[in-house]
């Protein structure tokens, strides 16, 4: 058996207990499955567009345990939610399911099914500490950690994958994985992400990744310890779920492509910034100023991405915050994903704010992820953060500021018994 940490030893014994209680007292789980949530700690909206990010896996995550089922049914059980089974004789995408866990399921059957692999009933049985809806990735690591879990389960048959093709029973290289994952989010789901949630949690550790071929991602790795450097990685739950926002979100790479369509290109990765800004009066004309604001974004985060990069390798701290903090302000001011148009409501920004008056010259903040709720990203002196997540707490809430370690494991499944 895989050794494991406390905290994952005692999520895998919650997800067991949920496990009996859904599938009976005489029903035991064979494998368990682990998938992290994730840091995206530079490059806000740069992947779709064929950037590059830096991003990490973090110590929170979804753990569940899975065993063989009767049938041609897979059943899902998650605590706090009701089980669902999903039909292996029908895997295609249903418009009734978009947005939903049994979409992602059929999606993840459906692909390794296509890979050689052979569906056969399944049990599983969740539980999380990433939560729903913050901005960490919860709906990627469900997927993942389901890839992981029926690739375990299911019989491999001649065409399916192997990083080595000595090895039948290597398990699916994470890049492929993380393909996988996100076409079901694109396809099934119906929430056009970019790869970059999903790689970050198949890969595990700090990486940078870089885009530009979005089949085959570049990515470089580095052992890194922000806690070990002075600084805290600090989440704030900002008190608004991001779940109901897939419009905003989809407007995002909506508008960044548009600029780049204007000027011949598919993605802005692919038009040089001369051209953009020679075109600038045109573009503001024919698209408006938020899509070129949008794509102004890209070109100033994507250097920021390069520059933040280096500033870790050797690791100089101060640098590295100085740059986030002018990542932030663009995400804030040209990006515009802090708040959400139209609305009184800019729980984001309120947090933003505090936490800037909180660092004061030390430190950085930006808004995290895809935005416009869910979480903002500190990094905090280590002396400092005590006293920071508890001025946090006490203005937005019990429980809102969390530090969190990188962790060096990404999706991965274990025989148990």
């Amino acid at each position: 058996m895989e050794e494991v940490g406390e905290r994952t030893r005692s999520q895998l014994e919650r997800a067991k207990c949920l496990f009996s209680e859904t599938f009976g007292e005489g029903a035991r789980p064979v494998l368990a499955v682990s998938a992290p949530g994730r840091s995206e700690i530079a490059g806000n909206h740069t992947d779709h567009e064929g950037g590059s990010v830096i991003a990490c896996a973090i110590d929170c995550a979804l753990t569940g345990v899975a065993a063989p089922g009767e049938g041609a049914e897979i059943v899902v059980a998650s605590e706090g939610y009701e089980p669902f089974g999903v039909d292996l004789d029908d895997l295609e995408p249903k418009p009734e399911e978009e947005g939903s866990s049994a979409a992602i399921v059929r999606a993840m059957a459906s692909q390794l099914r296509d890979l050689g692999f052979a569906p056969a009933g399944a049990r599983m049985a969740f539980t999380s500490t990433i939560p729903s809806g913050g901005g960490l990735s919860s709906s990627a690591a469900f997927e993942l950690a389901v890839g992981r879990a029926l690739e375990a389960l299911w019989e491999r048959g001649s065409a399916a994958t192997s990083p080595d093709p000595r090895d039948a029973a290597a398990p699916i290289d994470p890049v492929e994985l993380a393909l996988m994952a996100q076409r079901a989010e694109n396809r099934w789901f119906g929430k056009p992400c970019g790869l970059m949630d999903q790689l970050a949690i198949a890969l595990g550790g700090i990486s940078l990744m870089d885009f530009a071929d979005p089949k085959h991602p570049e990515t470089s790795s580095i052992d890194l310890d922000f806690r070990e450097l002075g600084y805290d990685l600090v989440l704030v739950r900002v008190g608004a779920s991001h779940d109901d926002l897939t419009e905003e979100y989809a407007a995002v790479p909506a508008e960044m492509q548009a600029v780049a369509r204007a000027l011949g290109a598919e993605r802005l990765s692919e038009v040089a910034r001369e051209e953009v800004l020679a075109e600038l009066g045109g573009l503001r004309e024919r698209l408006g100023d938020r899509a070129v604001l949008r794509a102004l974004h890209y070109l100033i985060e994507d250097d920021l991405v390069e520059r933040r990069w280096q500033a870790l390798l050797e690791e100089d701290m101060a640098r590295f915050c100085a740059l986030t903090n002018r990542s932030g302000a663009s995400s804030a001011m040209y990006l515009q994903n802090v708040s959400v148009a139209g609305s009184r409501e800019q729980p984001a920004m309120v947090a933003l704010a505090l936490a800037t008056l909180l660092l004061g010259e030390a430190g950085a903040c930006r808004i995290h992820g895809g935005g416009f709720g869910g979480t903002i990203q500190v990094f905090c002196p280590v002396e400092a953060t005590a006293e920071f997540c508890r001025r946090i707490d006490e203005e937005l809430g019990e429980g809102s500021a969390s530090p969190h370690r990188v962790v060096a494991e990404g999706a991965r499944a274990w025989r148990i018994s």
